[in-house]
């Protein structure tokens, strides 16, 4: 599904998380997505709608927990130079909590319980070959992890913070 000519991302048909959000509310969207930093006076004048609509509108999405603005930090500009996956199987403790204590780490970005061979996937950043090893160790120190499977990534096609399910970025 693609961004419209006009900038608005349609729903997709039946798709339940797009719960009370319209096309108005897309297109105001897609416009944060550019420039998270946007006026609300500039969303307006681009859409047609009076300031106090949009900020209305963004207010009601941000309570449904339809939208959220933040900052992204490039990890390459603070200086990581190195992203990874790292798979994770749990032993003698429940996932969950093995999950959340990995979650504690600074350097882990992100952490999802898995179906599979896994238990846990870990995406993280390191510094250098001797941060990798000091994360690496860390990380299996973690009580219940009985085995790692790192990943480290060689060329980082797509790293997309602002993908969500009902549409696309420009």
């Amino acid at each position: 599904m693609n961004i419209g000519s006009d900038g608005a991302i349609p729903p997709l048909a039946g798709d339940e998380s797009n719960q009370g959000m319209d096309e108005v509310d897309f297109r105001i969207v897609a416009l944060l997505r550019r420039d998270g930093r946007m006026p609300y006076k500039a969303i307006a004048a681009d859409l047609g709608l009076t300031e106090a609509t949009v900020r209305s509108r963004v207010r009601r999405m941000e309570e449904a927990d339809s939208l959220r603005v933040v900052a992204v930090t490039d990890y390459e500009a603070v200086g990581y130079s190195m992203m990874l996956a790292v798979g994770i199987q749990v032993e003698g403790r429940a996932a969950d909590e093995v999950a959340e204590d990995l979650a504690s780490f600074t350097q882990v970005f992100s952490v999802c319980q898995v179906v599979g061979t896994l238990d846990i996937e870990a995406l993280a950043v390191a510094r250098d070959q001797e941060d990798l090893n000091q994360l690496l160790s860390e990380l299996a120190a973690v009580p219940g992890v009985r085995k790692l499977e790192p990943s480290v990534a060689l060329d980082v096609l797509k790293n997309q913070s602002n993908w969500v399910p009902f549409g696309q970025a420009d």
